[in-house]
């Protein structure tokens, strides 16, 4: 056999090697820039909501009131604080490619879970506390309060609107990543004759 003979062999007998290495080769590290951006979209509504209760806080003649005298709002700034550096967290990590795996995609829906919960609460107890400012109770008789403090409970309303809008979006990437998470395990089988119901398992 020639020497031009024996150098295409071996170059034929390298490509098949490399084709059947790439068959077993793990899947290819991936982005998703949509759900980057919604990541990212909580933060800013996360922040603003958290600076106007900070900043929230008025001076009249019948004294001061101020966020920091409600229990419901001091929470609400904290839960913002907390899913904004969640959100940051999460859109970084989706920025970065990768290959997904079943441990992760864990990860990312129990957080989005846990966010998600946390901000509607917040939300959920502050947009109550406007309610009793802006109507009272009269079977506990607490007047309404907003008729003084009408600045504050304005200001107060615009930070739980901007709360709920976040709430949204973390919705939506509660839907995305529980897809994602479940859309890795097949449909169980049918029912054998025994009536038993044997468990899915990973793809």
């Amino acid at each position: 056999m020639s020497k031009m003979a024996e150098e295409k062999q071996v170059a034929a007998g390298g490509a098949d090697g490399a084709a059947a290495a790439g068959e077993g080769a793990p899947a290819p590290a991936r982005v998703w820039p949509m759900e980057t951006l919604l990541r990212a979209a909580p933060l800013g509504l996360c922040v603003a909501a958290m600076v106007f209760m900070l900043k929230d806080k008025q001076t009249n003649e019948y004294g001061t009131v101020a966020y920091s005298d409600l229990g419901g709002f001091k929470y609400l700034v904290a839960a913002n604080g907390i899913c904004a550096f969640y959100s940051l967290g999460s859109a970084f990590y989706t920025a970065v490619p990768r290959t997904a795996s079943l441990s992760s995609s864990w990860i990312v829906f129990l957080l989005d879970q846990v966010s998600t919960y946390l901000i509607l609460a917040a939300g959920a107890a502050s947009a109550e506390l406007l309610y009793l400012a802006y109507h009272g109770d009269k079977e506990v008789t607490w007047s309404e309060a907003c008729g003084v403090y009408n600045s504050f409970c304005s200001q107060a309303r615009i930070s739980v609107a901007i709360t709920f809008a976040s709430v949204l979006c973390f919705i939506l990437l509660s839907l995305i990543s529980s897809y994602r998470l479940f859309s890795a395990y097949e449909a169980p089988p049918p029912l054998g004759n025994k009536g038993v119901e044997i468990a899915a398992y990973p793809r």
